[in-house]
């Protein structure tokens, strides 16, 4: 009766209260995201040691990697199952949970492997300087071991979303989150392990939010599923993940191995540039993941008005949608503009680094109150399940407008050019969503059956 009345609530409840009900948690989870994110970096700045900072920078590209890999399976599995959920589909929903299950365990540990196998020419890949290189591959090695259950914890985060779930999808990651904040301080400070007791705290945070997701599907749910029984990869149950979960991990991926070009650029200006570079990029993260947040929120509500041919519903939600998108973004912004001194202290005590910081995080926060618009966007285009249309604009913010800005203006400005790459291609990146979006609304609108 619960899952019913779940259901209910994402096809009646009044459109505001909807989007708010379903957003916040969302948002809510990538707090969660967000501190687990920094908490490594908070900890290890409290050693005093920039060098320990730009490591753990310079490992975060593997971690973006990861949670690309778990939105192949979580956002491709979310738009499916919402849509199918909203069609009367239940038998299908399960079909598709426990083959986004599966899938996440087998990625993750063929990532691990991967990783453990190649990580010193990763490390090259990556820049790594010779005073970096020990700290940084002791952390990739150990997050590694994480990965099946870090990719588990990411795709039902979005996943119980689909079947009404938002609050119960962010517990798995508070729980997580608790047993990395209480651990950080033991094994970076109070051990001294620094680097490596960051990676430990995190795979042991990892590993109890992939275990609280396992028992809910086992003990909780009606409506998911993690049975072998109900795994298969025919009637379209693969194709119609990777249709959009490819598409929307396109995200994660360049922002990945932007990361990488980025680090790999900043290194030349030296270890301390980096170090505060990386603590810039961890502050715009803060506006950024919480529009994530918002976007993945609401794309089931659309996905299940698509579902429910719902044209209506479906341009109401979107209208509180980017009125809340627009909000949160110039809110986010704000804070995180009045209190950067604040902020930047928490993680470097360099006097140097602090000085690189300051301006950077400056430069990045300039286009920011365009995220939440951009995010409500990019979600509605996979509700619609318009994968052609996600893919070019998740591949455009971080990799086909960004990475070449990168280069050329580095070349034009230097290092101050290279940070200014980023409000370029938010820029050029939003006018494309907004476009694309259009067109797929008309097209929604000749549809016959809605």
């Amino acid at each position: 009766m619960e899952d019913n009345n779940n259901l209910e609530q994402l096809h009646s409840m009044e459109p505001f209260k909807a989007v708010v009900s379903n957003a916040v948690p969302a948002m809510l989870g990538f707090v969660m995201v967000l501190i687990y994110n920094m908490a490594d970096l908070f900890f290890v700045g409290q050693t005093g040691d920039p060098l320990d900072v730009a490591a753990v920078s310079l490992a975060t590209p593997m971690f973006l990697t990861l949670i690309g890999l778990g939105t192949i399976f979580g956002v491709g599995g979310t738009s499916v199952i919402s849509r199918a959920l909203g069609g009367g589909n239940a038998e299908y929903a399960k079909k598709v949970s426990s083959f986004c299950f599966w899938g996440s365990v087998s990625v993750g540990c063929v990532f691990a492997v991967v990783l453990y196998v190649f990580v010193d020419q990763v490390l090259v890949v990556m820049g790594a300087s010779e005073q970096l290189w020990d700290r940084v591959k002791d952390y990739l090695i150990i997050l590694g071991f994480s990965a099946p259950f870090l990719l588990i914890g990411h795709c039902y985060t979005n996943l119980l979303r689909a079947e009404g779930e938002p609050k119960k999808a962010i517990t798995g990651m508070l729980i997580g989150n608790v047993v990395n904040i209480v651990l950080d301080p033991v094994f970076i400070l109070w051990l001294g392990m620094g680097v490596k007791g960051a990676a430990i705290a995190t795979l042991c945070g990892n590993v109890a939010n992939g275990i609280y997701y396992i028992t809910y599907l086992k003990t909780k749910t009606k409506l998911l599923s993690l049975e072998p029984k109900d795994f298969t990869m025919k009637d379209d149950v693969l194709k119609s993940v990777m249709m959009i979960g490819i598409p929307a991990s396109i995200a994660s991926f360049l922002q990945s191995w932007s990361n990488m070009v980025a680090n790999y650029l900043v290194a030349d200006y030296g270890d301390i540039a980096l170090a505060g570079f990386g603590v810039a990029i961890k502050i715009i993260t803060i506006p950024t993941l919480l529009c994530l947040g918002l976007g993945l929120g609401i794309q089931p509500l659309l996905g299940y008005c698509v579902g429910a041919k719902n044209l209506v519903r479906f341009k109401e939600i979107m209208k509180c949608s980017l009125m809340l998108g627009l909000g949160v973004s110039a809110g986010l912004t704000l804070i995180c503009y009045v209190g950067i001194n604040l902020i930047i202290g928490l993680f470097l005590t360099d006097t140097n680094a602090i000085q690189y910081a300051t301006p950077f995080t400056q430069i990045l926060l300039s286009t920011t109150i365009l995220v939440g618009l951009f995010n409500v966007y990019s979600n509605a285009l996979q509700a619609m399940g318009e994968a052609s249309s996600s893919l070019i604009v998740n591949s455009s913010r971080q990799g086909l407008i960004y990475i070449p800005m990168l280069f050329v203006l580095n070349q034009i400005s230097g290092i101050y050019g290279l940070v200014w790459a980023q409000p370029v291609a938010d820029v050029l990146t939003f006018a494309i969503v907004v476009v694309l979006y259009k067109k797929a609304y008309k097209k929604l609108q000749s549809r016959k059956d809605l």
